[in-house]
């Protein structure tokens, strides 16, 4: 019962109730990126942007999967601690947010949405299928990426758990 106090409550955005929403989860190494179905009711991993040490963010990758998949609207994943307060991460994911909102169309919206633990539950369940994750940190951040998009699909519907 105590895990559900970290799960947050939907709040009102104005993201089309109908058309692709990409969610983004932001690693300092690599980005996950997963896409939901027209309807807004599955999330699947999409692909893992990697950014090189010193280099910038990959954003003319993301903006070329936002027009390519006909976004609508876009989640940032807010990686807080287990207290629910902002760290380095949560201020480095926020500052990505802003910098998609000024390269994207004013009318696509931008909303950060709680990731806690979301690349620990991907590792896990893994591990519990019996995989391994060996070599597979791009596939895991994308499937961290598509846990939080699913999570905020289920709480914009009212069905998360």
């Amino acid at each position: 019962m105590m895990e559900r106090e970290h799960i947050p409550s939907f709040h009102h955005s104005n993201i089309p109730p109908a058309g692709r929403i990409l969610a983004v989860d932001w690693g300092q190494r690599r980005i996950g990126l997963a896409l939901s179905d027209e309807t807004q009711t599955l999330a699947q991993p999409l692909t893992t942007l990697t950014r090189r040490a010193g280099k910038r963010f990959p954003m003319a990758q993301l903006l070329d999967h936002i027009t390519r998949n006909q976004v609508v609207g876009i989640i940032v994943g807010l990686p807080l601690d287990e207290a629910g307060a902002e760290g380095d991460a949560a201020h480095a994911a926020r500052e990505l947010a802003d910098a998609i909102k000024r390269r994207v169309d004013e009318g696509l919206e931008v909303t950060m949405w709680d990731e806690r633990m979301t690349t620990a539950r991907v590792l896990a369940a893994v591990r519990e299928m019996g995989g391994s994750t060996r070599g597979r940190k791009a596939d895991v951040d994308a499937m961290a990426a598509a846990l939080l998009l699913q999570h905020y699909l289920d709480a914009r519907k009212g069905t998360a758990l």
